[in-house]
């Protein structure tokens, strides 16, 4: 009989606490919505607050306070990049919050001849300490499509495989897109694992296209600004050419150190109208018939103070589709012009037909599909003279 007056007594002793405990959690929740003035929300505070408000005590872990707890509730998408406002209930916070359960706004294409940029693209695969060792003179970036193994494997086997030339350290980066479609998924895997192999890659999230190259040469200055500012020069280069790495060297050793663009300089091209034109444009897009001079695209060097300007010259610049063209034009924008190379023979669009002699004396020319790079390469680096 004492044992049940007990346990009863016990019981009703449980119940008041609890009682009182439940009161006291909203006495304090109702003290703090008196505070929140007209500016409180009561049908978005529960639905960021209930589920946390009604966590049975028992599922907290013993190192865990129910502050921490609750806290969680109010962190805000990092997409919206708002500064966090955990803990207070000001009307900025509000704000955020409902924001950040508004109806994204509707994706609207800038049309065939511009491209998404400025945008913020993450690095799906990096290699952020490339330059921190070894601080290179140049860096070198070949822009190459993700499923083209066979020309990253070509280039790591012949110029690209020169990292000390002339006494100066040359670093070789490539860098892809994403490929979208069946074979995606696999692809990039087979990509992590080339990745952890050769640690070479970057990779941004961008689709990787023709139309893209802007964006995929924007990517790269980002790159070159974020990560490889303490190298001399940049030079972008295509992964259908052959490079002269000493010839290049000794060309930037007496190259400006700023304010510096170099390549097969292009001067009054003409804008083509024709529809039919794999680079045609329109004149309510550019209206101009002439193009300000550029570096064409298939290979071009920069000092890496430019990479920076460029990146806030396009913030005022209209992003066409035509990469080199693009370049000019933020080049334009920055009152800087592209400089000739000392020799006119130093880079070739045209692909030049291979002579050791010739080479020799060049710095770069793409190459026809169909030659055998890795013959080529050994001929050229045999003891033999050249001329």
């Amino acid at each position: 009989m004492m044992t049940c007056e007990r346990q009863s007594c016990c019981t009703r002793r449980h119940c008041l606490l609890f009682t009182l405990a439940i009161a006291a959690v909203f006495f304090i929740h109702y003290m703090n919505i008196l505070e929140m003035g007209s500016d409180w929300n009561p049908k978005l505070w529960m639905q960021n607050h209930s589920p946390k408000l009604f966590i049975p005590f028992g599922e907290l872990s013993p190192n865990e306070t129910m502050e921490e707890s609750t806290s969680s509730s109010l962190e805000y998408p990092e997409t919206e990049r708002q500064p966090s406002t955990r803990g207070t209930t000001t009307p900025q916070a509000t704000t955020v919050l409902q924001t950040a359960r508004a109806t994204p706004v509707p994706y609207v294409s800038p049309g065939p001849y511009i491209v998404e940029y400025p945008y913020e693209y993450r690095f799906t695969i990096n290699e952020p300490h490339k330059c921190e060792q070894e601080q290179p003179f140049v860096i070198l970036i070949v822009q190459v499509a993700p499923n083209n193994r066979p020309h990253r494997d070509i280039i790591r086997s012949t110029w690209g495989a020169e990292s000390l030339v002339v006494g100066k350290v040359v670093k070789l980066v490539f860098l892809v897109g994403q490929k979208t479609g069946e074979e995606a998924e696999q692809l990039q895997k087979e990509l992590q694992q080339e990745s952890n192999e050769h640690h070479d890659l970057i990779q941004s999230d961008f689709i990787d296209c023709y139309k893209n190259l802007t964006i995929k040469s924007m990517v790269m200055l980002e790159w070159v600004n974020t990560h490889c500012s303490s190298a001399s020069y940049a030079m972008k280069i295509d992964s259908d050419m052959f490079l002269n790495v000493p010839n290049l060297i000794n060309m930037l050793l007496k190259a400006p150190k700023t304010n510096y663009m170099t390549g097969l300089v292009a001067y009054g091209g003409p804008v083509l109208r024709d529809p039919s034109s794999k680079w045609y444009l329109p004149v309510e897009v550019f209206s101009q018939a002439v193009y300000p001079p550029y570096a064409l695209g298939l290979g071009y060097v920069l000092s890496v103070d430019l990479p920076k300007k460029l990146i806030e010259a396009s913030r005022h610049v209209k992003a066409l589709y035509i990469e080199d063209v693009y370049l000019g034009l933020c080049m334009q924008h920055l009152g800087i012009p592209p400089t000739n190379p000392p020799s006119g023979n130093h880079f070739h669009v045209v692909p030049l037909s291979y002579n050791r002699c010739t080479f020799f004396h060049i710095v770069a020319t793409t190459l026809h599909p169909n030659e055998d790079r890795m013959w080529l390469w050994k001929d050229f680096k045999k003891n033999d003279p050249y001329c």
